[in-house]
């Protein structure tokens, strides 16, 4: 959600320069959006020329501005969507292709401790290994969500990056195609990001993620690395509950606890135990539980800051550990969740009672998980975060 605060940074920003002071930050005339645009850039040390050159032709790509308002693939559960995601043939390709640029991978993790299952994850879920990069243009996906302004302070300096991109010969305004937010490439990256992170993995003097997988799988490490990622620690591990009583309340991010105090209260390891007792350590129960449980480590911080859904980073976490050499969760009995119209009415009822959910959108996010376990701990139901038709009869 937009931050008043940036937005008011980012409109004294821009009017600090009296040549930007004329155009809109967002929304208006989408001529004289450009042209402050291209002032901003040539501001930043971007010649004029090139601002010019990547802005000719650029236009508002309606199609843009549907997507961004009708995002709904994480409605799915996580057994829908991991199964669906981490299937046979990406695991067959994953596995191929960590064999393929072996040497690569060698060089990213001596670089930048990143392993090549984290990586190979990545590229498997964002395109299919390069087969599925998106066919948007990029300038007019950026112009057309700078543009608008429901999130401004996001697209415009990926707008001004991608300028910058084809002032380094590494965009061409008028071919370089990809997702519709914007993203290029392999492992899809923003343009702010490419700029900070970017390697020419193959030598070729540029830095192409789009057809150079040397170049993409680099760039991805050298960005996992900058978010933060813990070299030699683990980033997730499927975990079985014992049975009886046990504190399902203390499931979800931020808890406090570690690995050691999962242990004691008799959680184990199916795939093996980290060796790090005092590793930090929250319980995931995606589907509540009597469905898949994970410990998620410090290192799963890094797929929230790839991606916010849950869902989405679980199995990418996941998908992972399994090219790792994982087995296969045991997706347990989670029993049949809330449909769409419920899970609204879900929301609506948390609202009532005073809990923070967000935008009543029938997403279970977390927002929405953490007010289920408090409901489900306030009457006396096992305080997992999985929401059914119990709960919200009893709502």
């Amino acid at each position: 959600m937009t931050s008043k605060f940036s937005v008011v940074l980012l409109l004294a920003g821009l009017a600090s320069t009296p040549a930007l002071a004329q155009a809109p930050a967002c929304g208006g005339n989408f001529a004289q959006f450009l042209e402050g645009v291209k002032a901003e850039a040539v501001a930043k040390g971007i010649s004029a020329d090139v601002a010019q050159s990547a802005l000719r032709g650029v236009s508002v790509d309606n199609t843009v501005l549907s997507r961004d308002r009708a995002q709904g693939v994480f409605r799915q559960t996580f057994l829908e969507f991991s199964r669906r995601s981490v299937s046979a043939n990406r695991m067959q390709v994953g596995a191929s292709k960590m064999k393929q640029f072996g040497d690569v991978f060698a060089r990213a993790q001596a670089e930048y401790g990143v392993p090549a299952a984290v990586i190979t994850a990545f590229w498997g879920l964002e395109t299919d290994f390069g087969a599925v990069q998106g066919d948007f243009n990029t300038m007019n996906a950026l112009a057309t969500l700078a543009h608008d302004c429901r999130r401004p302070e996001l697209f415009r300096p990926q707008l001004i990056a991608a300028i910058e991109m084809v002032g380094h010969g590494d965009l061409d305004p008028n071919t370089t195609t990809g997702a519709w937010a914007g993203e290029i490439g392999q492992v899809q990256m923003l343009p702010r990001d490419i700029i900070a992170h970017g390697i020419d993995g193959d030598g070729d003097g540029h830095v192409d993620l789009k057809k150079s997988s040397p170049d993409a799988i680099l760039t991805a490490a050298k960005h996992i690395n900058a978010l933060g990622w813990r070299a030699g620690e683990p980033w997730l591990a499927e975990v079985a509950l014992p049975a009886g009583n046990f504190p399902y309340e203390k499931s979800g991010l931020g808890q406090g606890m570690t690995m050691g105090d999962w242990t004691a209260l008799g959680v184990s390891f199916p795939n093996g135990q980290p060796t790090t007792q005092n590793l930090p350590a929250d319980l995931l129960l995606p589907q509540g539980r009597n469905g898949p449980a994970f410990l998620a480590f410090p290192n799963f911080s890094i797929y929230l800051e790839w991606n916010q859904s849950f869902i989405y980073t679980v199995s990418a976490a996941y998908f992972a550990t399994r090219l790792a050499g994982a087995k296969p969760y045991d997706p347990g009995n989670p029993g049949d969740g809330l449909g769409d119209a419920a899970m609204k009415q879900l929301q609506q009822k948390l609202a009532g009672l005073g809990h923070d959910v967000g935008k009543i959108d029938g997403i279970l996010g977390g927002g929405t998980r953490a007010a289920v376990r408090a409901e489900q701990l306030r009457i006396g139901l096992p305080a997992d975060g999985w929401p059914d038709q119990d709960l919200l009869n009893r709502l």
